[in-house]
C-alpha cells in the first residue's frame, strides 16, 4: 500500500465536510498531560465555528480538564474506499452559559447529535452538561489517496 496522491482541502472542502460529519475526536492538553473523548458536535460553516455539549460529573477528568481552559483539538475523519480524509482543528474551548445563546447557536446545538439511548454510571440529575465552543485558530484538511496494488 503506497500513497498515489496527498493533497491539502481547500476551505470549502474543510466547511462541507465538517458539515457532513457529526463526531470526531476532542484532546484537551494541560501541562504535559493529554486526554483525549469522542464527541458530537454541529458546525457553522458561516461562521467557521464548531458547537459542542459536553456531558460530565463534578468530580470526573473531563471536567478537570474543561476547568483548565485547556488548548484543544478536535480530529474528524473518515475513510472512503481508498481515499482517507481528515480535518483538524485547534484553539480554546469557550463555554457558553445557556441564558447568552442565540437562536442561531441553539440551532447548532442541535445539530451535535447524541445517542438515543445513554447509559450513565450516576443518575442523569448529578450530571453536569455544559455547551462550548470552538473557534478554531487553525482549521486544517488533508486528502491522501492509496494505492493499494503498489
Amino acid at each position: 500500500m503506497a500513497i498515489d496522491q496527498e493533497t491539502a482541502m481547500t476551505d470549502e472542502a474543510i466547511d462541507a465536510f465538517l458539515a457532513a460529519h457529526e463526531t470526531g475526536v476532542l484532546s484537551l492538553a494541560r501541562e504535559d498531560e493529554p486526554y483525549a473523548i469522542p464527541i458530537s458536535y454541529g458546525y457553522d460553516a458561516d461562521e467557521r465555528v464548531i458547537y459542542l455539549r459536553l456531558v460530565s460529573t463534578p468530580e470526573s477528568e473531563k471536567r478537570q480538564f474543561l476547568e483548565s481552559s485547556p488548548s484543544a483539538r478536535l480530529v474528524v475523519y473518515d475513510e472512503q474506499g481508498e481515499t482517507y480524509r481528515s480535518v483538524v482543528a485547534t484553539g480554546v474551548l469557550e463555554s457558553l452559559p445557556p441564558s447568552e445563546l442565540t437562536p442561531e447557536q441553539i440551532a447548532q446545538y442541535g445539530s451535535a447529535k447524541r445517542p438515543l439511548f445513554e447509559i450513565w454510571a450516576r443518575g442523569k440529575q448529578d450530571l453536569d452538561i455544559e455547551l462550548y465552543r470552538l473557534e478554531p485558530d487553525s482549521l486544517n484538511g488533508r486528502r491522501t489517496d492509496i494505492d493499494r496494488s503498489a
